[in-house]
This record gives structure tokens, C-alpha cells and sequence, in this order.
């Protein structure tokens, strides 16, 4: 960094800015973050009975569980803040032909839903989950997480914001 070293662990010491080091800390710790995160989820899903399953594939089961609604491509975008359905509508087709999600046209729409099967794959995630990962959490994280949580999806809305001002350019 111009003037100093930068301050925190960060990967690309040229982007920290006078006006917030810590955002390149942040974003350094995203990047590490989603990376363990992305190998867990699919790690998860494998000792659950599934190893033929990308992230993405697993986010959009999950998500197609919560709530027991049917869910059109446009909303499981929007809700997992997708902005390429190409990789959505890609990942619901392998869920469909693995017989974890049904597809089901109502009129112009298709409405996608977890199978039985795909049921029985998320409940069995969730114990290995409770298993691998809650058994090691300390109880005493849960309000850090929370407000983790809170700031992540700040960033996410100015991340969004900069992206469409970016896309000006």
C-alpha cells in the first residue's frame, strides 16, 4: 500500500484505500469465507448421500425446501441472488433428472418443488450438519453470527449498488 503496509490480512494490498483498509480485510475474508463455505456445503451433502452435487445445486435444494412452496426460477434468483438464470435453470435440471426436485408448468410458469426423495436428502444434510459443524460451535458465537449476518447483507445491497453503478461506466 502506498504510505504503509496494509493493515489486517488482505489479498490484493492495491486495493486498500485510505478511505476503508477494512473493506479489503472484509473482502478477503468473503473470498476465504464462501471458499470453505462452498467445500462444506458440498462435503455435507456428500456424507449425506449425495457427492454428485455442485454448491449451487445444493443452495437451490435447500432452498426449494424451506417453507414447503413451490418456487419459480425468477424467485429462487432473486431470493439466492442469482443474476445468471442460465446457472439456476442449469442446476434445476440436474436436480430434476436426479429425481431430488419435480417441475411442475402451471400455465407460462414452472413451479419447482423437492421430491420425496429430496426431502429425505435435506433432512439427512441437516443431521450430518448437526453433526460435523453445530457440534463443534460454541453457543456463544450465536450474536456475533447474527450481526455478521446483518452487515453481510448490507454489503450484499452496496455490492448490488456499486455493480449497477459499475455497469455505467
Amino acid at each position: 500500500m502506498p504510505g504503509g503496509a496494509p493493515r489486517g490480512i488482505v489479498s490484493s494490498s492495491h486495493l486498500v484505500s485510505a478511505r476503508s483498509p477494512e473493506l479489503s480485510e472484509f473482502e478477503f475474508g468473503l473470498i476465504v469465507a464462501w471458499n470453505a463455505f462452498s467445500r462444506w456445503v458440498v462435503r455435507c451433502m456428500a456424507a449425506a448421500g449425495r457427492a454428485d452435487l455442485a454448491v449451487t445445486d445444493v443452495l437451490i435444494l435447500h432452498h426449494l425446501f424451506h417453507r414447503a412452496r413451490n418456487k419459480k426460477l425468477a424467485d429462487i434468483c432473486f431470493v439466492l441472488n442469482y443474476e445468471d438464470t442460465h446457472v439456476v435453470a442449469y442446476a434445476l435440471k440436474k436436480l430434476v433428472a436426479a429425481g431430488l426436485v419435480a417441475a411442475d408448468k402451471q400455465g407460462k410458469e414452472v413451479l419447482y418443488s423437492p421430491t420425496p426423495e429430496g426431502e429425505a436428502l435435506v433432512l439427512s444434510y441437516r443431521d450430518a450438519r448437526e453433526t460435523c459443524l453445530l457440534s463443534s460451535m460454541d453457543a456463544e458465537l450465536n450474536p456475533g453470527m447474527g450481526e455478521a449476518a446483518r452487515l453481510l447483507r448490507t454489503m450484499s445491497g452496496m455490492y448490488d449498488q456499486a455493480a449497477r453503478a459499475a455497469s455505467s461506466f
